[in-house]
């Protein structure tokens, strides 16, 4: 009797050893899936890099994170399964990833005085159909930003955005129903403004002067067509070659807006070079503002760039608001860098 226990005991161990080596070894179908998932995540790191020669493989650049957690996860498990080959195939292009997304989180603007007065800019694209008015309401109550650029205003937003001219009674606002409406409020004045349709798209941008009390500061807000497409991302990038003469100014400068790109696509690296401009993100990392809807591929396209005068102290995002873009806010001490 105890010899029979004995050997049913040693059955129960060769059950559970044979267990473990068909999980590991004899499922060629789960890591044949998983090995397509590294060279597939493999490439589109590759593919990311050559968006200067097609609309498409522009998209593979704004993915950068996704890229890079995923194949750390994949080079764990083909490291854990000693498929060591796999494995470093993965934490490879990972790092690759890692030193795409790295240079955001160092760096920015220079240090300025505790003491020197910030202006605080909040921009939100609000979702013509799905922004919720109250909660948007709620976090420029919240913020308390001395702007507010909004876009995808439509006259229904115009009308639920009234109370706004009690805080902020400059404004300038183009509203449209197709989703490029777009307004600027302010607490302080406006001596210049104006409303242009840049590019073939012909959708509105505001450029405006704002007195500040120690200088003026002038704000370009835009909002490029998202690149559903090749002409589609040929509009958006004639929209902002376009901007390019818009930006030469002798004072203190901000471009704000949802550019419909981030950081990684070449076209936003262009406009970098050839205008001139700061990013803001540049210190404080990866912050995502789209989609709200989807969190496992959020990827940051709203921005605000700057002139070198003008210093970056503060820069987050805020809470959602019905839209499938979350607020950015940002703190800025302008007149405190160098032309």
């Amino acid at each position: 009797m105890a010899k029979y226990c004995l050997n049913r005991s040693s059955v129960g161990g060769v059950v559970m050893k044979n267990w473990v080596r068909k999980w590991f070894h004899i499922r060629p179908c789960l890591w044949g899936v998983l090995s397509a998932a590294g060279v597939v995540g493999c490439a589109a790191t590759f593919m990311g890099f050559l968006g200067k020669y097609s609309w498409f493989l522009d998209l593979f650049s704004h993915f950068r994170v996704q890229y890079m957690v995923c194949l750390v996860a994949l080079g764990v498990l083909f490291g854990l399964a000693r498929r060591h080959r796999m494995a470093l195939f993965c934490v490879v292009f990972a790092g690759i990833n890692a030193g795409v997304v790295f240079p955001l989180y160092v760096g920015g603007s220079a240090v300025v005085a505790p003491c020197e007065p910030s202006v605080r800019v909040l921009c939100l694209n609000v979702n013509t159909e799905r922004g919720n008015p109250d909660r948007v309401k709620r976090v420029i109550e919240d913020a308390t930003p001395d702007i507010v650029v909004l876009e995808e205003i439509n006259l229904q937003w115009v009308f639920d955005l009234l109370w706004l001219s009690e805080t902020h009674p400059y404004s300038c606002i183009q509203p449209r129903s197709d989703n490029f409406g777009i307004g600027l409020f302010s607490k302080v004045p406006i001596a210049k403004q104006n409303i242009i349709n840049i590019g073939r798209a012909q959708v509105p941008s505001i450029i405006a002067t704002l007195e500040l009390p120690f200088t003026n500061l002038t704000v370009v807000a835009t909002h490029p067509l998202p690149p559903w497409g090749r002409d589609y991302s040929a509009l958006r990038n004639d929209q902002l070659d376009g901007l390019l003469g818009y930006i030469e100014s002798d004072v203190p400068l901000i471009l704000v807006g949802d550019l419909n790109m981030t950081p990684w696509s070449y076209h936003f690296k262009r406009l970098l070079k050839q205008s001139g401009l700061m990013d803001s993100t540049k210190g404080f990392g990866v912050q995502p503002s789209w989609s709200s809807f989807n969190p496992l591929l959020r990827i940051p396209i709203d921005h605000c760039l700057h002139t070198p005068d003008v210093s970056v102290v503060g820069r987050r995002i805020g809470e959602a608001v019905g839209s499938d873009h979350y607020p950015l806010i940002v703190d800025l001490v302008v007149g405190s860098g160098e032309r």
